[in-house]
């Protein structure tokens, strides 16, 4: 059975991209998001390329949704062996006027939803002893604004998770790491171009060594 490669949060810019690069590689792709006619086409430019996918839709902050679609995943592709992290809620919001209910919603898509899928992917490769575990950060946990508190404090969240998570499962061979990027996502940037942001998940996955962090 081929290599499975899971991205939660499958969107037109990093998303396609880290799913591109993996798909170069020989990796199945499955694409969770809540957009249907989104991940058609998505599907549909992949499948142009010769590299296949599939696709299940979920709210990356709804728990019992993610981890049916993992349920789902397993039943039809087998055990992923990479997950990528994507998900996030990018909403500008002054702290000042920061709600309590909207900071729990999006936390839970910005982090506690993280956490649920590695839980999911998390048995079989223990059980194989190998896989790789990736998320995606952001320059907010580096330098929080107030203006996208809300973010700033997922990002936060999500490195700390990544960190944590790489201390416990040291001893083993399941790669996690997080590319906390530090600028604006832009196809036209020379640095922050989605397919040289891919490129940076591709080298955790890669890597030898046990840093668990580039920052981009």
């Amino acid at each position: 059975m081929a290599n499975v490669f899971v991205i939660v949060g499958m969107g037109d810019g990093n998303g396609m991209a880290i799913a591109r690069r993996f798909a170069q590689a020989g990796f199945v792709i499955a694409m969770i998001a809540r957009n249907e006619t989104k991940l058609q086409g998505y599907q549909n430019t992949l499948q142009a390329e010769g590299m296949e996918s599939h696709y299940f839709l979920a709210d990356a902050g709804d728990r019992q949704a993610l981890e049916a679609v993992f349920t789902a995943i397993r039943e039809r592709l087998g055990d992923p062996a990479v997950l990528v992290y994507n998900a996030a809620v990018p909403r500008m919001q002054n702290v000042l006027q920061e709600s309590y209910e909207t900071l729990v919603s999006n936390f839970q898509a910005n982090v506690a939803g993280a956490l649920m899928a590695v839980q999911a992917v998390l048995p079989a490769m223990q059980a194989q002893n190998q896989g790789t575990i990736l998320l995606t950060g952001g320059g907010f946990a580096l330098y929080p604004s107030p203006d996208f508190v809300s973010l700033s404090i997922g990002k936060a969240g999500v490195r700390v998770l990544a960190n944590t998570l790489a201390q416990a499962l040291k001893e083993t061979n399941i790669r996690v790491g997080t590319v906390t990027i530090c600028g604006t996502v832009d196809a036209s940037d020379s640095k922050y171009n989605p397919d040289r942001i891919a490129e940076q998940f591709w080298a955790l996955h890669e890597a030898k060594t046990s840093e668990f962090e580039i920052v981009y």
